[in-house]
């Protein structure tokens, strides 16, 4: 039974885990009271017997309730669960973020996920994930000579990197920034400024992997980052202005 979006059950918890000793439903009324919250013995009663069903509370005798080891430790997800939901709203606000200095933190996150994604993937990648970026990288510079959208094939070149560097959690952080909301058109904007530039540091990390040379892939990558981090901070208001 999940009891997270419950009135009362988890604050009761919070005062029968930090009291004392056992406590009784009167003791939690007048707890919630010392911080101005009314509620009737009767509700913390029928709130206590529902939470020993469950085997979160456990009854001493007539000294009252204590928490289980069970209780504790749904206790402790619970709030590691309010905690991860408040790191990912600020993750989200900073990848939505119009604000440079933001967005130039999330591209040093990028340059400390991706350096190891590929110097991990040059260890670890497999033919045929070395052929489907290849294709990547080829259909990147059909496009950037079109003058067509790149920026789906710089996010594919990415992800595959950080996917075939056979990391799970390295994989996942990268795919969370890679959806920054301005990332694209930024980005459109940038490689029209400087160019074909960032295809050809895509083909040097390319070159790396394949040679199966994780110190170079990761050179190559810093590199990469670098670069675009530099140029966001060198356009970023003459971008704003004309997006406003």
């Amino acid at each position: 039974m999940d009891i997270s979006s419950g009135k009362w059950k988890k604050p009761i918890m919070e005062i029968v885990n930090n009291a004392p000793g056992p406590v009784g439903s009167w003791y939690i009324v007048n707890e919630f009271r010392l911080r101005g919250i009314d509620v009737s013995s009767a509700t913390i009663g029928r709130e206590l017997n529902q939470l020993e069903v469950l085997g979160y509370m456990l009854k001493d005798g007539f000294k009252g309730r204590v928490i289980t080891q069970a209780g504790k430790a749904y206790l402790a997800a619970m709030n590691s669960n309010i905690e991860l939901e408040f790191y990912k709203k600020s993750l989200d606000d900073l990848i939505n973020s119009d604000i440079l200095e933001n967005f130039l933190m999330v591209l040093e996150a990028r340059l400390a996920i991706e350096r190891q994604t590929a110097r991990l993937a040059a260890q670890r990648i497999s033919d045929s994930e070395l052929k489907e970026l290849r294709n990547i990288v080829e259909n990147q510079k059909k496009h950037a000579q079109g003058n067509v959208s790149i920026a789906n094939d710089d996010i594919a070149f990415h992800s595959g990197i950080a996917k075939a560097s056979q990391n799970k959690a390295l994989f996942s952080l990268y795919m969370m920034l890679s959806s920054m909301g301005q990332q694209s058109e930024l980005f459109e904007e940038l490689r029209s400024r400087v160019g074909d530039f960032y295809s050809t540091y895509h083909q040097d990390i390319m070159e790396a992997l394949e040679a199966r040379d994780p110190d170079k892939a990761e050179e190559m990558m810093v590199r990469h980052i670098g670069k675009l981090t530099g140029d966001v901070d060198q356009y970023w208001d003459e971008y704003q202005k004309k997006h406003r």
